[in-house]
């Protein structure tokens, strides 16, 4: 039996939402949304269920993740309800439910935490340098063990348990009887989606915005290639040293933009940026910039005098890694490819 709960829209503000309670159940939203069908009232469901405080209905759907905010429903609200901001602060509340740590809920609902969290990390990497003599071999050699150390560990220990509690909210609590065979069959949705997110395409006036975060996701993948697997602060392969300028000057020039379209507020989607979304952005920003600042310093031989500048990028990749990409907005990029990979399988189930 489903359980009332008014005061979830309360809750629902400490990550990010508004005035949920001034919605008047017109439709609207779900007239003008391109998600919308005969079967499925889009995101208008979603809003009811977080008016009445439907929690354990709202954490077993993969409806929020099926957003990708054109803010079109935000933008023809006679009310201001900003159901598309409510979408993406469901999202927020669905990763802190998955995260069996309980930090994603923290870091979502206080910044300062967050800031906390990140001077934390700060200190201690300037700490790790200072044992370490500020010696730039010692430094670039610990920071690629990092790397693939935080790869690895983030993964096994954070997100695949977190994806594994995902599935069980979505799959085996909503009782979908799934053959093991179809599991497999789905997997190219999970591909497609993780390094295309086509579904943006379903927007309306949504193709630059999906051309820019495409070219993001390649250039965030290839620099992570080439700087953890093919060693690029440390090799002498012409050809790896080119990818990584390449894929460095990509991602900062990219979120560049993204920064200044959060600073212009033009786009529905950069209105009411929360926290995360501003740290998300400027973090991969700054390590793009600082990446390719530190490996033009090697090729000039000026970064033994200029130590500073790596230990500035490794404050950046440790924040990002031990705190963005386990608990921030990062996330919502890998969530966002299973819940269409699970949609997928459901769908197949029926």
């Amino acid at each position: 039996m489903a359980r009332i709960n008014p005061e979830f829209t309360n809750k629902l503000k400490s990550y990010g939402a508004f005035d949920v309670n001034a919605c008047y159940n017109c439709g609207n939203c779900t007239a003008v949304c391109a998600l919308s069908d005969e079967n499925n009232s889009f995101p208008r469901k979603m809003i009811r269920y977080s008016v009445l405080g439907l929690e354990e209905e709202i954490e077993v759907s993969l409806e929020p993740w099926l957003c990708y905010y054109c803010g079109e429903c935000s933008a023809t609200c006679p009310r201001q309800a900003e159901p598309g901001e409510l979408m993406m602060s469901l999202r927020r509340w669905l990763t802190a439910k998955y995260d069996w740590t309980g930090l994603s809920g923290l870091l979502y609902r206080s910044l300062s935490a967050s800031l906390s969290a990140f001077i934390l990390l700060a200190v201690a990497v300037i700490a790790f340098a200072y044992r370490q003599d500020f010696d730039p071999g010692r430094l670039l050699h610990y920071g690629h063990y990092f790397e693939m150390i935080a790869i690895a560990g983030v993964f096994a220990v954070i997100l695949l348990p977190n994806l594994i509690r995902m599935w069980y909210m979505t799959i085996i609590k909503t009782k979908t009887k799934v053959p093991a065979g179809n599991y497999f069959k789905a997997l190219g949705e999970l591909f497609v989606h993780m390094f295309t997110q086509k579904r943006a395409l379903g927007c309306d006036d949504n193709q630059v915005r999906w051309f820019e975060h495409f070219i993001l996701v390649i250039g965030y993948l290839t620099l992570l290639f080439t700087t953890v697997f093919l060693d690029w602060f440390a090799s002498g392969s012409s050809f790896v040293i080119a990818a990584g300028y390449i894929e460095s000057a990509v991602i900062f020039t990219i979120t560049f933009i993204f920064v200044l379209s959060r600073f212009n507020k033009k786009e529905e989607v950069s209105k009411h940026a929360h926290p995360s979304d501003w740290f998300f952005v400027i973090w991969l920003f700054l390590m793009g910039l600082t990446a390719f600042f530190v490996r033009l310093f090697i090729d000039l031989d000026l970064l033994d005098g200029n130590i500073w500048l790596y230990i500035v990028h490794l404050i950046i990749l440790v924040q990002w890694a031990l705190i963005i990409v386990p608990f921030g907005k990062w996330t919502h990029f890998l969530y966002r490819s299973f819940a269409m990979y699970f949609q997928k399988v459901k769908e197949s189930a029926k």
